[in-house]
């Protein structure tokens, strides 16, 4: 094998222990990667989401075997999502996904500002949201697709920050994620196809060597550790994406 290949390798796995514990940014490290090598948003988001089918099912199953699975997330937020999905892939290629990057990294910022503010205030009591979940799937599953990466952050940093516990939030949001990923997926190949496979290839293989141990490790941390974690990532990768976009 090639050192380049290695790298994307060591990133695939890097990208999965950070989204498999925490619930996010597999997409965000990956795409950003793709991007930088001058790939266009619609061809590298395509290259992420082929990869996420594989480190996805991996990493739900993980999650499900640890009992990190809360099944009425689940239904609420899969199906949705996977609408979201397939009509943000067609808008992605349709049109550029950078525009509205912006918008959603300041709103992951204030979600990842009040999850911070909850760490440290007095704890409430863990219950199931109810309310707005296929609403919150559906826009979690459009940015995602359109945007190269967004499923995490948006959907189970809400769900932290409006008191579901981070482990079942996190595992559940990863099993969803396998179904939104797919659907996306399909409709990339159908409107662009996909390329640079030995890329996806190394994604796919440290991904899939990284979930096992990522979803044990959610299962392990304690919750106020794991919110500070999950608050820190949303704030930095928002800032980052707000003053590229911006300045």
């Amino acid at each position: 094998m090639s050192g380049e290949f290695l790298m994307f390798v060591a990133i695939g796995f890097l990208a999965q222990l950070v989204d498999g514990a925490l619930g996010m940014a597999y997409g965000v490290i990956s795409n950003t990667l793709l991007l930088s090598l001058g790939l266009s948003p619609a061809v590298a988001s395509a290259s992420v989401h082929a990869a996420e089918i594989v480190t996805t099912g991996v990493s739900g199953l993980s999650h499900h075997a640890f009992g990190n699975v809360d099944r009425f997330l689940l239904k609420r937020l899969a199906i949705p999502g996977v609408i979201g999905a397939a009509l943000g892939a067609y808008a992605l290629v349709s049109a550029p996904g950078d525009s509205i990057k912006p918008f959603v990294a300041l709103y992951l910022l204030l979600m990842g500002l009040l999850i911070l503010w909850k760490t440290w205030t007095v704890a409430r009591p863990h219950r199931k949201v109810t309310t707005h979940l296929r609403w919150l799937g559906l826009m979690g599953g459009f940015c995602d697709a359109s945007g190269g990466g967004g499923w995490g952050p948006i959907v189970a940093s809400t769900l932290v920050a409006r008191g579901h516990h981070p482990r079942t939030s996190i595992g559940s949001v990863n099993l969803a994620e396998f179904f939104v990923t797919v659907s996306a997926s399909v409709v990339f190949i159908l409107t662009v196809g996909l390329s640079h496979w030995s890329i996806v290839v190394a994604l796919i293989i440290g991904g899939v060597a990284a979930a096992p141990l990522a979803a044990y490790a959610a299962k392990l941390l304690p919750t106020r550790p794991l919110m500070f974690l999950v608050g820190m990532l949303i704030v930095l990768t928002s800032l980052r994406t707000i003053l590229l976009a911006w300045f």
